[in-house]
């Protein structure tokens, strides 16, 4: 019985410790993959002599990021403008970032 006790005990601190790192886990996959749009994004109009892109011509085989990688059903903007920020929402559901280039 003290066993089944101690164990309840720790699974009790050791379940909102792993959500916590896995949340923040999650934060700084999207943060970096918002990184690697504005990069790209940057590049097209340096090369192009543009001040807004759409998703598309950033990402894909062919193009600066070759794979956009979602980590908790996030969704990215579909077009950047030169000098705004990117905000990606609906992290896990329930969060947003913004990332300023």
């Amino acid at each position: 019985m003290i066993v089944v006790v101690i164990i309840g005990l720790l699974a009790a601190m050791a379940i909102p410790a792993f959500q916590k790192v896995r949340t923040s886990s999650q934060d700084k996959a999207v943060l970096n993959n918002a990184r690697q749009l504005a990069a790209a994004a940057d590049q097209y109009f340096l090369e192009n002599g543009v001040s807004s892109v759409s998703q598309g011509n950033l990402v894909g085989a062919t193009n600066y990021v070759k794979a956009l990688n979602l980590v908790a059903n996030e969704s990215y903007p579909d077009a950047y403008t030169q000098g705004q920020t990117i905000t990606v929402s609906g992290i896990a559901g329930a969060r947003t970032i913004t990332y300023a280039p």
